[in-house]
């Protein structure tokens, strides 16, 4: 059974990020997790899906971590070492308040 390159990346991408995001950010009254990370086949971009808790917080998120998308990228660089790191977007995840199981 062959592993395929994207879907290492993007195991270790949902990981990394979620321990980063846990370490390095703050959300005001929101819980904010990783869901989900789908790197694009030719390795450019990386759709990481994010769920927030309590939902009406999501748009604040997005914001919060579309801005700091650059350091980011930068600490995601220097733990994983992929080059060229696939660019973050990020799309929030509707359905986290129906989940009973957030990391």
């Amino acid at each position: 059974m062959k592993f395929h390159r994207s879907e290492r990346v993007s195991s270790l991408i949902k990981e990394e990020l979620n321990q980063i995001i846990l370490r390095e950010l703050e959300f005001d009254g929101a819980v904010v997790t990783i869901i989900d990370a789908e790197v694009a086949s030719d390795l450019e971009t990386v759709m990481v899906k994010v769920g927030v808790y309590p939902s009406n917080k999501g748009p604040d998120v997005l914001v919060q971590l579309l801005k700091r998308r650059p350091h980011l990228q930068f600490l995601l660089l220097r733990k994983i070492n992929i080059k060229p790191m696939p660019k973050l977007m990020f799309k929030l995840e509707q359905e986290i308040e129906n989940k009973d199981n957030l990391e």
